[in-house]
């Protein structure tokens, strides 16, 4: 099993670490840009899933390049209930294979992969989902989780 670890600023400059989180399921979803179409699609879709994924056990933090201080504008435009953690150097990105080559318009280029990771208690990777569309992911994440 994978082990995943992370310590990352949210959007208020606070440390938060996967051992925040022991004790709890966790889904981690990665998203290319803050306030970009697509990514306010797939986390406004988190946020009207959250509290029947908190029901279920599943705590959400979202994960993105960007700085602090546009995730914290991000949440607050959209009233997003979970933190949104930056990984500007995209190391975490990079651990579980989030961060690498992707095609838009024929062009290559390095970036970030939109894909979904839900963490178990003990912080072993249970399910990845990679390269996902933003549209109905989250119906079909919540479709195989709260199943």
């Amino acid at each position: 099993m994978t082990k995943v670890d992370f310590t990352l600023p949210d959007q208020d400059g606070k440390t938060v670490s996967r051992s925040d989180f022991d004790g709890d399921r966790l889904i981690v979803f990665f998203y290319p840009k803050a306030m970009t179409p697509g990514c306010t699609t797939e986390a406004c879709d988190f946020r009207d899933n959250h509290q029947a994924l908190l029901d279920a056990g599943y705590k959400v933090v979202g994960v993105s390049p960007d700085k602090p201080e546009d995730n914290a504008a991000f949440r607050e435009k959209e009233g997003l209930p979970f933190p949104l953690l930056s990984d500007e150097d995209h190391s975490f990105a990079e651990q579980l294979g989030a961060w690498g080559t992707k095609k838009n318009y024929g062009k290559e280029y390095e970036g970030l992969i939109r894909s979904t990771f839900v963490v178990g208690p003990d912080g072993d990777l249970e399910e990845e989902y990679r390269n996902v569309r933003a549209k109905g992911h989250v119906a079909r994440l919540t479709g195989d989780l709260l199943e």
